[in-house]
């Protein structure tokens, strides 16, 4: 959420914003139903201080002992003129109150539709992100490793994981429907030393790891930006008023919402392993085969909270962007860094990096990753705030991004690191959780 003082002066910034980002928002109206909010507030803050002081004046008008009273009789004044007085007050209050109650009725619809407005308004993206409809319109910054030339024909993920009998998509299917898989035996213990790796790594860097709720309030998934614009893409529990996250980034970044943290508690860093849920709404007959595209997965996912320094949330995108690349680089995964596009950026983000990952049977670089950061965006709206030196309040900045997510990131393993008797050699930084193994083979 932004400040609607700074709305108020970059209304042209945010209506570019808008289209930049292909997100409906009705900035005039906006305007407008602030003008009135404001002018309301004005009226009846008048008229409630009316009440309150000519209330209090007919009181003691009407109260031989008080102060006003003998100051009025000391000046000339008889007691049936001060009656009279108090009198003519009252019925003047007596018109005022319907007023009151108009205006009352008037301000509850306006201050509802001014939130709701407000929560559609999105963060201008930064001057370095580039103007494009979609993904295809990022730009790419950098390549790191070069994709593997086979000697033989490769088989994708799918054919692999079948015949080492560790992925079972169709079994998946028959529990949870379209978009689900089952990992077993080998499979599942990949699936687990790749967030074992990662989350260690977070450890080592200075990252409070962090088990969190993944079923939260629904006003967790309004503070993180994640309702209203996406909330056809998350699983709801409606009669508890709850869902279930698609990131650990949102229980994590909301960890102290509604607090005042001091300068001196930033930055935070906080990391989570945590199952995630995604409806893929508006996915239909995309991306259907094998793990790239579906409802449930696991990750690990780095949150940093810091102070508002435009500078200083920039020192720290690099610093996660990076982290995330260091554990694809431990596992000798090709990739490529890409600025995010702003018809590709969320509401709330300021800048978006993405790794993609090389996937032979994609024949292309995959999205595995995305760091983003956020300046006061998801902060305002979860009333996440610091007091400085001066004793001074600032919102924080928030920043996230992605150490690992999987089974996505079991494609590009998989096929990758295969060998022509349909075996898959083991990266060595993953052998310490495969038991020291170096490859995983057909169970016989």
């Amino acid at each position: 959420m932004l400040d609607i003082k700074y709305i108020r002066d970059h209304v042209d910034v945010i209506k570019q914003a808008a289209v930049d980002k292909r997100i409906v928002c009705d900035v005039d109206r906006l305007i407008e139903v602030d003008r009135r909010r404001r002018e309301i507030q004005v009226e009846l803050d008048g008229l409630r201080t009316s009440v309150k002081e000519n209330g209090q004046l007919v009181g003691l008008l009407r109260n031989p002992k008080s102060p006003a009273y003998l100051k009025a009789v000391s000046e000339g004044k008889t007691p049936a003129d001060l009656k009279a007085e108090a009198e003519r007050i009252q019925a003047e209050l007596a018109e005022v109150k319907p007023k009151v109650k108009a205006l009352e009725d008037d301000e509850g619809p306006t201050l509802a539709e001014f939130s709701t407005l407000m929560l559609t308004v999105p963060q201008p993206a930064h001057a370095d992100v580039p103007v494009g409809k979609d993904d295809t319109e990022n730009v790419e910054i950098r390549r790191v490793g070069e994709p593997r030339t086979f000697d033989f024909t490769p088989k994708d993920h799918v054919e692999l994981g079948q015949e080492l009998g560790i992925v079972d998509i169709p079994r998946g299917v028959k529990l949870g429907g379209a978009r689900n898989y089952v990992l077993k035996g080998d499979g599942a213990l990949l699936h687990q030393a790749v967030l074992r790796l990662a989350q260690e790594m977070m450890v080592e860097r200075g990252f409070t790891p962090m088990v969190v709720p993944v079923l939260v309030k629904e006003e967790v998934m309004y503070g993180t930006g994640y309702f209203p614009t996406g909330r056809d893409q998350a699983y709801l529990c409606e009669r508890d008023d709850k869902s279930l996250v698609g990131t650990a980034e949102v229980p994590l970044t909301a960890f102290y919402s509604d607090e005042i943290l001091s300068e001196s508690d930033l930055p935070i860093k906080l990391c989570a392993m945590s199952t995630c849920f995604r409806r893929e709404a508006g996915a239909a007959g995309k991306d259907t085969r094998g793990l790239y595209r579906i409802h449930l997965f696991e990750k690990v996912e780095q949150v940093v909270l810091c102070r508002n320094d435009v500078a200083e949330s920039r020192r720290f995108h690099d610093e996660i962007l990076a982290n995330a690349e260091d554990v694809v680089q431990k596992l000798g995964l090709p990739y490529r860094v890409v600025n995010v596009c702003t018809g590709d950026l969320g509401m709330g983000q300021v800048q978006k990096f993405d790794i993609e990952t090389w996937m032979p049977s994609r024949e292309a670089y995959s999205e595995t990753h995305s760091a983003s950061r956020f300046h006061e965006f998801q902060a305002r709206r979860l009333k996440m705030r610091y007091r400085d030196g001066a004793k001074k309040l600032h919102y924080c900045h928030t920043l996230n991004n992605t150490v690992i997510a999987s089974p996505r990131i079991l494609i590009p393993l998989l096929e990758l690191y295969q060998n022509e008797d349909g075996s898959v050699t083991i990266p060595e930084a993953l052998r310490p959780y495969m038991n020291g193994r170096d490859r995983i083979e057909r169970v016989r």
